[in-house]
């Protein structure tokens, strides 16, 4: 898998337990890499948020 695929996204999210989009409630699996990109690097930001 290639650093920053989709896959490589998806594998980081569920390496997190999110298996599902938090609003639409379907598999990541279905959406395009700009979503799942999208996702992870809110998750990133909000993570950061918390650390500080």
């Amino acid at each position: 898998m290639h650093i920053y695929s989709k896959g490589w996204y998806i594998a980081k999210l569920k390496e997190r337990g999110i298996r599902f989009h938090p609003e639409k409630k379907k598999k990541l699996e279905l959406f395009k890499i700009y979503v799942v990109r999208n996702l992870y690097n809110e998750l990133i930001e909000a993570e950061e948020k918390k650390e500080e």
